[in-house]
C-alpha cells in the first residue's frame, strides 16, 4: 500500500464580517470519512488547519502553503486535500490575463497578507507533486471550477451525462459572451457577470499553458469543486447543522457507493 497523507483546512472567519458557519464541521466530517477509508490521523500523516486551533495550526497563508508543501513532498504517496472556506478573485498582478483576475482561496489572515491565487496553488500542489504520487482534492468554495488550472475539465449536461470540455473552445466561448455583455447596455450586474466570465475563460486558457509545460510528464491530479469559476458556493442547514453543501453532498455520495467510478460519483453528487 502506498503511503497516505491528508491536509484538511476549514476556515469560518469567526468574528469577522466574512464569517461562515459550516467549515469547521466540514473538516470534522471529512476527517471521520477518510479515517474510515484508511487514512491515519497521526501528526505524521494528517495536518488539520482551522481558525479555532492554536497558532501553528491556524490557516494563515504561510501555514497553508507550508502544509501544502508537506503534503506533496514525498514520492509514492496518495495525497488528499480538502478546503472549506471562502474562494475569491483578485487582480492579476502581472496583467497578462484578459480578465485581469485570478481565482483564489482565502486564508484567515487575507486582509493583512493577501490571498493564495491559482498560479501559486498550481505551483505548490501540481508542479511539486512527484510523478509517482497522486493527489485528490475537494474545494468547497466560490469561484473554484478551475482553481488549479488543470488541463481537463468534466461537467454534467442537462441530460445527466458527463462530458469532457474542450478547454480552448470553452474559453473562447466565455470570452465571446463576456464581450457581447460589455457591448450591450451598461449596468453593474452586467459588468459583474462579464468579469466572472472573463475569469472563467482565462482559467481555461491558462490550463492549456500548464498542459504544454507538463508534456511528457504524467501526473494524476483529480479535483472536485463546489462550483464553476463564475458561480458561488454556500453553507447549508442540513438536519439542523451548518455544513458546506458540496462537502456534504460528496460525503453522502461516497457513503452510498463505496467504490464509485468518477462518472458515477459526479452523477450521484449532482442528483
Amino acid at each position: 500500500m502506498p503511503r497516505r497523507k491528508s491536509l484538511l483546512i476549514g476556515i469560518d472567519y469567526t468574528g469577522s464580517e466574512n464569517a461562515l458557519d459550516g467549515c469547521h464541521q466540514d473538516v470534522d466530517n471529512v476527517a471521520e470519512f477518510i479515517k474510515y477509508r484508511g487514512y491515519q490521523d497521526t501528526p505524521q500523516d494528517q495536518v488539520v488547519l482551522r481558525d479555532d486551533l492554536a497558532n501553528e495550526y491556524s490557516p494563515t497563508g504561510h501555514n497553508i502553503l507550508a502544509a501544502i508543501d508537506w503534503l506533496v513532498s514525498e514520492e509514492h504517496t496518495t495525497c488528499f486535500f480538502h478546503y472549506s472556506g471562502h474562494g475569491g478573485q483578485i487582480n492579476d498582478p502581472n496583467g497578462r490575463r484578459p480578465s485581469g483576475l485570478l481565482d483564489t482561496i482565502v486564508p484567515v489572515d487575507f486582509e493583512d497578507n493577501g490571498q493564495i491565487d491559482s498560479d501559486m496553488l498550481h505551483q505548490h500542489l501540481v508542479s511539486k507533486l512527484p510523478p509517482s504520487s497522486t493527489l485528490f482534492l475537494i474545494l468547497d468554495c466560490c469561484h473554484s471550477g478551475s482553481t488549479l488550472e488543470l488541463p481537463f475539465v468534466y461537467r454534467s449536461s442537462e441530460d445527466g451525462e458527463i462530458h469532457k470540455l474542450n478547454t480552448y473552445e470553452a474559453g473562447v466561448a466565455l470570452l465571446k459572451e463576456a464581450k457581447e455583455m460589455i457591448t450591450g447596455d451598461f449596468s453593474l450586474d452586467r459588468e459583474a457577470r462579464a468579469r466572472d466570465l472573463y475569469a472563467g475563460a482565462t482559467s481555461f486558457l491558462r490550463s492549456l499553458r500548464h498542459n504544454r509545460q507538463l508534456t511528457g510528464v504524467r501526473k494524476t491530479v483529480t479535483m472536485f469543486s463546489g462550483c464553476r469559476d463564475e458561480e458561488t458556493s454556500a453553507d447549508a442547514q442540513i438536519n439542523g447543522v451548518s455544513e458546506g453543501a458540496m462537502s456534504w453532498a460528496f460525503l453522502e455520495t461516497m457513503k452510498s457507493n463505496g467504490a464509485p467510478t468518477y462518472k458515477e460519483a459526479v452523477i450521484t453528487y449532482l442528483t
